[in-house]
């Protein structure tokens, strides 16, 4: 193993850094320690914590903000970006041509004829597999993926079509 190279600071590198220093807090007459440096970048770094009493707040408001912190995230993630659906379809996909050939290749050729049917079908610019439908597939391994596939197939404006499990 090679060993690493340590990286040498020399005194004038040093120095020429606090000058610097110096120059951006613009005490250039008073000479700063190093030690002085960090306490004011520390200062700064240091935000102002509002004092309250635990008395103050009572548990019924406690409550109330714990949930209303866990419906505005519900909402967040519920709230998916809305985009106009042209087509949608259900489909029942044979599988069964995947297994022709190696048995430890079925799960990655029923991947390669889902895409081609749908490609035949469909005719998307863009193809999205959802990770349910690939979940499915790979579910018993790579050498017994299912015979047939239910999906459902969502066509946007922009040509991209994402299947889901149906």
């Amino acid at each position: 193993m090679a060993k690493k190279k340590s990286k040498e600071i020399s005194l004038d590198d040093l120095e020429q850094e606090l000058e610097e220093v110096k120059e951006i807090e613009g005490s250039s007459d008073q000479e700063l320690d190093a030690e002085e440096i960090q306490e004011e970048i520390v200062e700064e770094e240091i935000e102002e914590i509002e004092e309250f009493e635990i008395e103050e707040i009572s548990e019924e408001q406690e409550i109330e903000e714990i949930f209303e912190e866990e419906i505005e995230e519900e909402l967040e993630e519920v709230e998916a970006p809305k985009e106009e659906i042209i087509d949608e379809r259900l489909y029942n996909i044979p599988i069964v041509k995947a297994r022709r050939g190696p048995r430890k290749k079925w799960a990655k050729k029923s991947i390669r004829y889902l895409r081609e049917y749908l490609d035949r079908h469909f005719k998307p610019e863009s193809l999205i597999i959802s990770q349910e439908v690939n979940e499915k597939i790979w579910e018993r391994g790579a050498q017994k993926p299912p015979r047939k596939l239910k999906v459902r197939a969502t066509k946007n404006i922009d040509g991209l079509v994402v299947v889901y499990l149906a």
